[in-house]
């Protein structure tokens, strides 16, 4: 060989190439794949750590106020939830259906414990559904089934919510405010149109259901006199006139985006649809109003404020196949079913 040493060059170059390069690549890759298993690692502690952040065990127990009575009665939170899930749906619903009242109701009462502390003195909430939740007893309930139904149906409820013991509807890891009502009509509505000064919750949203107009809940008429409607609008509105020779003696200025009445002109005077529908006993703010003779005639869609979860709603998305998660998740936008 003319140049041994170019030769032995070329044999550790060779050696590098083959060698020692893929194994300096491979402890570098090792150490950025170690480095980001660290940083998965960690992040999953976060994670855990702020699910934990709230310590849930307080609510095993609710003091429940009979609003008729004055009584505070103590209740385990499951034994609770019979009450409210057979006083709030028909037994005769989907069991798909009476899970995700189940998991509503029990977060609606962990989210009014947790934010309205003082409302009821010393009880957790009251059984009145214009102010919390409705709530029956196992004995009040019974009579008013037929007594072949009444095991079938109370064993019903008590499976929907021991199945879903302990889940809550959560958003960014907390409870939310549940709000569910009978019918929406074919579509829900925002807070912020219901309630004077009310928040618009991220996860209550504007969504549709169908398959509600099969139920009884999903329209009903009121007729009133003319000189009736005068006499409980004046209550309110003492100066109010209303001309009915008018053309336009009543009209609905304006509606949210829902399709829900939000203004309406009784003669001389501006209403608020939420306001009507208190004065003259209507299902829902989904109206409309025409003048016969001398009756006056609300024909209503929906039962209900309308906002979060349609109980119709859940039976129809049962009856099709959804199971309790995907109506859950299907009303209350962006949210997780969390296990406290």
């Amino acid at each position: 060989m003319k140049n041994p040493s170019k030769f032995v060059l070329y044999i550790m170059i060779f050696i590098l190439i083959i060698f020692v390069l893929p194994a300096i690549c491979t402890k570098r890759m090792k150490k950025t794949k170690a480095k980001e298993n660290e940083q998965n690692i960690n992040k999953q502690i976060d994670n855990v750590k702020e699910k934990i952040k709230h310590d849930y065990s307080q609510y095993g127990t609710i003091k429940l106020l009979h609003k008729e009575s004055g009584q505070i009665e103590e209740l385990s939170i499951d034994k609770y939830l019979y009450g409210v899930v057979s006083a709030e749906m028909p037994a005769n619903y989907e069991d798909e259906a009476l899970k995700a009242q189940a998991v509503a109701a029990r977060t609606y009462t962990i989210y009014q414990i947790s934010n309205n502390k003082g409302k009821h003195g010393d009880a957790d909430i009251c059984d009145e559904s214009t102010c919390c939740q409705a709530w029956i007893s196992k004995e009040e309930r019974m009579k008013s089934w037929s007594e072949e139904e009444r095991e079938k149906n109370w064993n019903k409820i008590v499976s929907a919510v021991n199945s879903t013991a302990g889940q809550i509807i959560t958003y960014k890891n907390d409870a939310i405010n549940a709000f569910f009502h009978s019918n929406s009509g074919g579509k829900t509505e925002l807070a912020s149109n219901v309630w004077i000064g009310g928040k618009d919750f991220p996860y209550l949203q504007s969504v549709e259901t169908a398959g509600e107009d099969n139920y009884s809940q999903y329209s009903s008429d009121v007729t009133i006199l003319k000189t009736d409607l005068i006499d409980k609008l004046r209550k309110e509105y003492p100066d109010i006139q209303i001309n009915f020779e008018e053309n336009e003696s009543i009209k609905i200025l304006e509606y949210t985006k829902s399709g829900r009445v939000k203004t309406v002109k009784f003669g001389n005077t501006e209403i608020a649809g939420t306001k009507i529908r208190s004065i003259v006993g209507l299902k829902s703010t989904n109206f409309s109003i025409k003048i016969e003779g001398e009756n006056v005639i609300f024909s209503v869609i929906g039962y209900g404020h309308g906002v979060g979860m349609s109980q119709t709603g859940a039976d129809s998305m049962a009856k099709s196949g959804s199971n309790y998660e995907e109506i859950l998740k299907h009303f209350y936008t962006g949210v997780e079913i969390s296990t406290i």
